[in-house]
C-alpha cells in the first residue's frame, strides 16, 4: 500500500497556489487529493473549476456519499466539512471550526482516522493556525506532514503555526511541492498507529447536521471558564497530543488562535456599536445645545455641549481600542 491520501488545506493566498500546485501535477498522479480552502458560507466556489483548467487532473466538489478515486482533485464545497472515511467523501454540515465551514482540521482529522499511514498532509498559505492539529493528528496516525515554506508563502501564517508546533517532515518551496508529492505517493505507506478516542469524538462531531444532532455524543475535554464566542455556551478545554484546543457542547471548535481572533471579532463589534452610539448621542446633544443657546438658557447650553465632548472624547478611546484589536495575534507558544 502506497501513501495514495493527499489532503491540503490554505486560506488567504490559497486560490493562487492550489491553481499552480495542481497545474503542476502530472496526469499519472496516483494518489487521490482532497482540498479545502476557506470560503464564505454564503459564496458561490469557482475553485473546482480554475483547479481543473489549471492542470491536468479533474477535479470537482464530490457529493455526500461519492466514492473515492485515484487521480481525482476532491474539493471542498462552500458552508460544507468534507471528511473522509473508507473509501468515500462526506459533506457535512456540523459546527464550524474556528469560525469556518469547512475547516482544515475537519479534513484533516477525520483522514488521519480513516487512512492513517498512507496519508500525506499539507498546509499552504494561510492566516492563523488552522491545519496545525490536523498535521498533528495525520503525524500521531503514522501519515507524513509537508508545508510550504513560510518565507515563500504569500500569508505565512498557517505553515508557519505548523512549523512551530509539529515536527513537519517537509518544507519546500511552492515550486518544489508537486514534485516532492508525486515521490512521495510511490513510497510505502507507514504503518497505521491507532489515535487517542478525542479525535474519533471530534470527527463525529464535524460529521453531524445541525438538524440531527447526535444527542449521545459527549464533548471531550473538561470546562473552561471561558464561553464559546459562537453561541455563549461553556468551552471545554482539550488536550490532546500535547495541543490545547476548545470546543463547546453544540460542537463550535477552536484552537488557541482561532479562539483569540473571535473574541477580538466580537470585542470589535461591541466597541463598534458604542462608537456609533457615542455619535448617535453627540447629534442629541448638539441639537439640544442649539436649543438651549436659542432660548438663552446658557446654564442647559454648557451641559450639552460638556456632555458632546465627553462622547467625542470616548469615541476617540474607543477607536485606538479598535486599532489595537486588528494587529495581528503573534503566537510564540505551543
Amino acid at each position: 500500500m502506497t501513501k495514495d491520501i493527499v489532503v491540503i488545506g490554505a486560506s488567504a493566498g490559497g486560490v493562487e497556489a492550489l491553481q499552480r500546485l495542481c497545474a503542476a501535477l502530472p496526469a499519472d498522479f496516483p494518489a487521490a487529493v482532497f482540498v479545502t480552502q476557506h470560503l464564505s458560507a454564503s459564496a458561490r466556489s469557482m475553485l473546482p473549476l480554475l483547479l481543473n483548467r489549471a492542470g491536468s487532473l479533474p477535479a470537482s466538489s464530490p457529493n455526500d456519499g461519492d466514492a473515492i478515486e485515484p487521480g481525482h482533485i476532491y474539493v471542498a464545497a462552500p458552508d460544507f466539512h468534507m471528511l473522509l472515511r473508507p473509501g468515500k467523501v462526506l459533506m457535512r454540515r456540523g459546527p464550524n471550526e474556528n469560525r469556518t465551514r469547512p475547516a482544515v482540521n475537519a479534513l484533516f482529522r477525520s483522514a488521519a482516522i480513516a487512512y492513517g499511514g498512507r496519508v500525506i498532509g499539507v498546509v499552504l498559505t494561510g492566516l492563523l493556525d488552522d491545519g496545525t492539529d490536523g498535521l498533528i493528528a495525520i503525524k500521531a496516525a503514522g501519515g507524513m506532514s509537508v508545508i510550504q515554506d513560510p518565507a515563500d508563502a504569500e500569508w505565512p501564517s498557517m505553515p508557519q503555526n505548523a512549523l512551530k508546533r509539529d515536527h513537519v517532515d517537509r518544507k519546500v518551496p511552492l515550486s518544489g511541492l508537486a514534485e516532492l508529492l508525486v515521490d512521495l505517493v510511490r513510497e510505502e505507506a507507514n504503518p497505521t498507529i491507532p489515535l487517542p478516542d478525542e479525535y474519533a469524538v471530534e470527527d463525529r462531531m464535524a460529521a453531524q447536521e445541525f438538524a440531527i444532532m447526535e444527542s449521545d455524543i459527549i464533548t471531550p475535554g473538561h470546562p473552561s471558564h471561558i464561553s464559546c464566542p459562537d453561541c455563549g455556551g461553556v468551552l471545554n478545554q482539550m488536550e490532546v497530543e500535547d495541543e490545547i484546543r476548545f470546543r463547546c457542547q453544540v460542537g463550535h471548535a477552536f484552537t488557541p488562535l482561532g479562539l483569540a481572533s473571535a473574541q477580538s471579532e466580537e470585542l470589535e463589534r461591541a466597541l463598534s456599536i458604542a462608537a456609533r452610539t457615542h455619535r448617535d448621542r453627540i447629534k442629541l446633544f448638539d441639537q439640544m445645545r442649539d436649543s438651549a443657546h436659542g432660548r438663552g438658557l446658557k446654564h442647559a447650553e454648557s451641559r450639552w455641549t460638556e456632555a458632546s465632548k465627553e462622547s467625542a472624547d470616548m469615541i476617540e478611546v474607543l477607536e485606538k481600542a479598535m486599532g489595537s484589536l486588528r494587529k495581528p495575534i503573534t503566537d510564540g507558544v505551543g
